[in-house]
């Protein structure tokens, strides 16, 4: 007689791989910045090495575009804003800062994204939220001020923090665009597909925008430095098409089919705290003591707004102290959530 296995014991093995795939897919994600700052610095513009990354991974994911070719004449709107922001506009925004300010501070004022989609909660779909959700807001954004020092009139560049600024705010609508007909069941777009259609279009918009028959290819045929040490150009280009993008958005997808929107939240957290440590190790970006401590206190803030958000459907807010009411069926089942909010997976990412 075959042996029936336990629902709990289903559903502890189930949020085990879920939690090792998205700290695999925190881990893919964090890497992206250290890999594509050498090559700016090398000679390529921030818009080429986005236009590279995403073209790359689009033409990866492929297959999977044309296994769900339905998708465009399905949701053509939902697609088409997704590359837009949560492709185009996140990848963009953020290595154009990583022009201008370190890896690590780019990577936490775009962790300020938790917090502007718990504005959004509140404003925009007039949900209620609570007090412990205020306070990860007022938080994210003291730790910003420690990490930027504002005491010392902005120690680094606006234009770059303004991009950095930018990128959290695509990530607001790519947590949105991501949970877009999540509720739908078996009719709900497939997130694989989603995002091959999602990289495919940033990939249109990109080349619009970065114009690659400007693109100095003599780069990628050389070698880049990474903290004095030389890397070639090609091999950190296809660890950020790779691994950085493909394995980062595939792992995230995976993961939080198994996992609630606010557990793969938290886990995404560990992004910045991957990227902040590899721009210390790799790049030599040392931070003061203040701008750690505000980094963790940005993290900290995140991970309570983040927690704090009210589940779906429900029309109390979260219970004080962090406490979440009943997850809904969507949550428990295969939600389509990912890193720092309810997405499909990433950071953006980066």
């Amino acid at each position: 007689m075959p042996v029936r296995t336990s629902g709990s014991s289903q559903g502890g093995h189930g949020k085990g791989a879920g939690l090792g795939l998205a700290l695999a897919s925190a881990l893919a994600f964090g890497g992206s910045g250290v890999a594509a700052k050498p090559l700016i610095e090398a000679g390529l513009d921030p818009l080429h090495v986005v236009w590279l990354r995403v073209t790359g991974a689009a033409l990866v994911m492929l297959p999977l575009a044309v296994r769900h070719r339905d998708l465009p004449r399905r949701r053509p709107a939902l697609l088409a804003g997704f590359g837009l922001l949560a492709v185009a506009g996140v990848q963009a925004c953020y290595f154009a800062a990583l022009s201008r300010i370190p890896v690590g501070v780019a990577l936490l004022v775009e962790y300020l994204a938790p917090a502007l989609v718990l504005g959004w909660v509140r404003f925009v779909q007039r949900r209620p939220v609570t007090r412990a959700a205020a306070l990860g807001v007022a938080l994210a954004a003291g730790g910003l001020a420690c990490v930027v020092e504002v005491w010392s009139g902005l120690g680094f560049d606006a234009l770059g923090l303004l991009f950095a600024l930018g990128a959290a705010c695509c990530q607001v609508g790519y947590f949105v665009l991501s949970d877009h007909g999540g509720d739908a069941g078996e009719a709900a777009p497939d997130p694989l597909g989603v995002i091959a259609y999602g990289l495919l279009a940033g990939a249109a918009v990109l080349t619009l925008v970065a114009r690659p028959w400007h693109l100095r290819w003599s780069v990628l045929a050389g070698s880049a430095r990474m903290d004095g040490t030389s890397v070639p150009a090609v091999a950190l280009l296809a660890w950020i098409v790779l691994v950085a993008t493909v394995v980062a958005y595939v792992t995230g997808v995976l993961s939080v089919r198994r996992l609630s929107p606010q557990v793969a939240g938290v886990v995404a957290c560990l992004e910045a705290v991957v990227a902040t440590v590899l721009a210390w190790v790799l790049l030599g970006e040392h931070l003061s003591a203040p701008q750690v401590v505000g980094g963790a206190v940005v993290l900290v803030g995140a991970f309570i707004a983040q927690s704090s958000t009210p589940a779906r459907g429900s029309s109390e807010p979260v219970a004080a102290g962090g406490a979440e009411g009943a997850p809904s069926a969507r949550e428990t089942a295969a939600p389509g959530a990912g890193p720092a909010g309810v997405h499909l997976g990433r950071g953006a990412a980066r």
